[in-house]
């Protein structure tokens, strides 16, 4: 499954602005170029659609990579506004609507200081949720599909096609759980050789 494909439209040599769609929940995204623009990359949120100004001279390559590498940038700076539960339990609202057609309808959503070993959980006869408090800072992306794995569970209970099947109409769920990987990744202390006994 393709990460974050970006769909560039033509464009003319000058600075003019080139619009850019992205499977990442983010909006439009428009990139302008620039020749008085050297080595600096930048991006900023303007209404419905991030802006993100390049140098004249880059690559359709170095472009999209750049343009991801600012999304996640612009992301993980929104997420360092901790959301409260109240406001968490409205994403998960807007996230059910949105992938899920509203179906997932959680009773309680908030977050937890006692899952250090789970980023998220359900319990379905209840229709709680709740977020790990370690995802706090971490991309929104991956918050939102913590939020949305979270969600499917109140429709599927285990971990079957029928569980994935729901969680691919998010476009970086792929994404989200090779970040997530990556932090575990981290996290976990390196390999020891193996104990001996002679």
């Amino acid at each position: 499954m393709p990460v974050d494909p970006l769909h560039s439209a033509a464009r003319s040599p000058r600075s003019a602005p080139s619009p850019l769609t992205s499977g990442q929940g983010t909006g439009a995204v428009e990139v302008r170029r620039s020749a008085r623009r050297r080595r600096t990359v930048s991006a900023y949120r303007e209404a419905d659609r991030t802006v993100v100004l390049i140098p004249a001279r880059m690559s359709e390559a170095e472009e999209q990579r750049w343009v991801r590498v600012m999304l996640d940038k612009l992301a993980a700076q929104e997420s360092r506004r901790v959301l409260g539960d109240t406001e968490l339990a409205e994403r998960a609202g807007r996230l059910s609507e949105q992938y899920l057609g509203g179906r997932a309808r959680p009773a309680t959503v908030r977050w937890v200081t006692n899952q250090n070993t789970r980023w998220g959980s359900c319990t379905p006869a209840e229709g709680s949720i709740r977020l790990s408090h370690r995802l706090q800072g971490m991309p929104e992306y991956v918050v939102d599909y913590v939020l949305l794995h979270e969600l499917a569970h109140l429709l599927v209970p285990g971990h079957g096609p029928d569980f994935w099947r729901l969680l691919d109409a998010y476009p970086r769920t792929e994404r989200a759980r090779g970040y997530l990987e990556g932090v575990v990744a981290s996290e976990r202390p390196p390999h020891l050789p193996a104990a001996r006994s002679e």
